[in-house]
């Protein structure tokens, strides 16, 4: 009864409504608290950081909604996930990749509890490689020593990060749940759809980034869509840091190769430290995109046991700016007990 009080306490004061069943293993978070992490940047891409909450406006299925939280904060806690591809597709520039991962761990997971990551692998299965830490060091210690071989279990890899790892207290709130998916968005192995996993990381309100390892003459159309489209669903962006290095760049030879499937030779010259500076931006810019967003937070109206998918729409009223924000959302938990984060 107490309890029950409590909940409607709770409702009834329009503040979050997620309650954490921590008497059993499995958490079940009963949404009607919408968490919208926003990007705004101008047209040539520079961050908007100055906003204040009346320049938003946010429509849920077409309906304005009143933003009963606003932040700005630049050290906002989150908690990161590494999906490292380890297929036979990344073998090629496997030095080059890793060095990349190594370095977004060390800017993303600067020691403080605030933040904290884990480390999937996806080759022709997927594991978590390292559990949840606020140690990079642990990270960047099982990357070094990892070596690429097999297929590709992409899916697999999002399945385990939304179910299969030690959560941090607060989350989804404080920390927000971030997955970055370091490979080029190739699925050959997995047991889960694209599908399936997707609709689980959008009812665990994950927001997902891609750094594509695709480099000029091997990347493929629809691997490529993938990565967009879990990125585009959940509010992120995909870098792509290999490819078009050598535009401007004497030493990289633009000689088609490999049976005249246009991938090209390198070269000498500028085009090694042309891939670094390419790595080291795309870096910057989703370090700047999770560092650098709003969070607004409102409660819509929702039927009781609802279960499909709405639609979310930010605005900012500026002009000449872009908006990224999750497109649609789950109001409430997984149907399956199963397939949500538990805490060990």
């Amino acid at each position: 009864m107490v309890m029950m009080g409590f909940a409607r306490l709770v409702r009834y004061s329009g503040v979050l409504v997620a309650f954490l069943l921590l008497g059993q293993d499995t958490i079940r978070v009963s949404v009607t608290e919408v968490l919208v992490p926003v990007t705004v940047t101008t047209a040539k891409g520079k961050f908007v950081i100055d906003l204040d909450k009346e320049d938003f406006t946010v429509y849920d299925n077409g309906q304005e909604q009143t933003i009963d939280y606003f932040s700005r904060d630049r050290s906002q806690p989150v908690v990161v996930g590494f999906l490292m591809d380890l297929s036979n597709s990344v073998r090629v520039q496997w030095k080059d990749i890793q060095g990349a991962a190594i370095d977004l761990i060390d800017t993303l997971l600067p020691g403080d509890k605030k933040y904290s990551g884990y480390l999937i692998g996806y080759s022709t299965e997927a594991g978590v490689l390292v559990d949840t830490t606020s140690d990079a060091e642990a990270l960047v210690a099982k990357l070094r020593n990892l070596k690429p071989g097999g297929g590709a279990a992409l899916y697999d890899a999002l399945y385990e990060a939304c179910t299969n790892r030690k959560l941090v207290p607060g989350e989804p709130i404080e920390p927000r749940r971030i997955v970055v998916i370091i490979g080029d968005g190739h699925d050959n192995a997995s047991k889960k759809t694209l599908n399936e996993v997707l609709e689980l990381a959008q009812r665990n309100w994950v927001t997902i980034y891609g750094v594509n390892t695709s480099s000029y003459g091997y990347g493929n159309d629809a691997d490529d869509d993938v990565l967009l489209k879990m990125a585009t669903a959940t509010g992120g962006m995909v870098e792509y840091p290999l490819q078009n290095v050598y535009r401007d760049i004497s030493g990289y030879l633009q000689v088609p190769t490999d049976g005249g499937n246009y991938a090209y030779d390198l070269g000498t010259g500028g085009y090694s430290a042309a891939k670094a500076n390419s790595i080291f931006r795309a870096i910057a810019h989703i370090t700047g995109e999770i560092t650098t967003q709003y969070v607004l937070r409102y409660v819509p109206d929702i039927p009781e046991g609802s279960k499909n998918l709405r639609d979310i729409e930010v605005k900012v009223h500026l002009p000449d700016v872009k908006v990224r924000a999750r497109r649609a959302y789950y109001p409430f938990a997984v149907p399956d007990a199963k397939d949500s984060l538990r805490s060990r």
